[in-house]
């Protein structure tokens, strides 16, 4: 049985408490979150069957993390998660949809997906991301998983020049050549590169932190009209003060 701790965390902020979903009713109100989130505030073409809610056939295979207030009782931060099980289910991980994850082939039984990560705009001060964080780490310790892949998306609002020199930032982060995605539908970075500074975001920022690398080259998702990029996170090689951080140290 996957689980992901014996105790749920809290913050002391507020009455936030991070989990997996127990139920159908908790997995549908992280959806309703997610449409919220994407459709409603960045203006993603969700193609989801009833409106308002955000939900593909990859949902029914994904374990979801959630962060409650419980004092407000509402989900007010989620991601979801596609352990290597679950993706042989499904015929693929979500990411595959965007890159060709060939060279991924010998690390696949180890390797979590995860994804449509949202938090509600009342409650992004830091408290939830960091619970949320907290949760993915302990998921992967607990289960004993060694890789976490996910996308993070970069707006094309300017067209894409920002996400072309937020990639070249990030020369010094990119991964060996043995763990390559290619996009599928490639974002011409020549043709986007005019000289002007972008500010890097706070999420990619935060996984480059804890050690995350960056796959290769972004690929153009038109659905929400980002720039993703492909990063893998190797869970032993962890920047220490992240691991002390978010899963406490191994002989705890």
């Amino acid at each position: 049985m996957l689980h992901i701790e014996s105790r749920p965390e809290r913050s002391r902020a507020r009455d936030l408490q991070v989990r997996l979903a127990t139920c159908e009713t908790e997995v549908r109100e992280a959806q309703k979150l997610r449409w919220r989130v994407f459709a409603d505030e960045m203006g993603a073409r969700l193609n989801s069957r009833e409106p308002g809610v955000d939900r593909d056939h990859f949902d029914p295979f994904c374990e979801h993390l959630i962060v409650r207030d419980e004092a407000a009782g509402r989900i007010v931060g989620t991601y979801r998660i596609l352990t290597p099980a679950a993706a042989r289910r499904v015929g693929s991980y979500y990411s595959e949809t965007e890159f060709d994850l060939t060279r991924f082939h010998l690390i696949r039984d180890r390797l979590v997906e995860i994804g449509r990560s949202c938090i509600d705009p009342d409650y992004r001060s830091g408290a939830v991301i960091a619970l949320l964080w907290s949760g993915l780490a302990r998921f992967m310790q607990e289960n004993g998983y060694e890789y976490l892949m996910g996308c993070a998306s970069i707006s094309m609002a300017d067209g894409g020049h920002a996400a072309a020199a937020i990639y070249d930032q990030l020369a010094e982060h990119q991964a060996p050549a043995e763990w390559r995605g290619f996009p599928r539908v490639r974002l011409p970075l020549e043709a986007l590169r005019n000289g002007q500074p972008a500010e890097m975001p706070p999420l990619i920022k935060g996984y480059m932190r804890a050690g995350a690398m960056v796959c290769g080259e972004p690929a153009w998702d038109p659905d929400f009209n980002t720039a993703d990029l492909l990063l893998l996170l190797s869970m032993g090689q962890t920047d220490a003060r992240y691991a002390r951080h978010f899963i406490g140290s191994r002989g705890e």
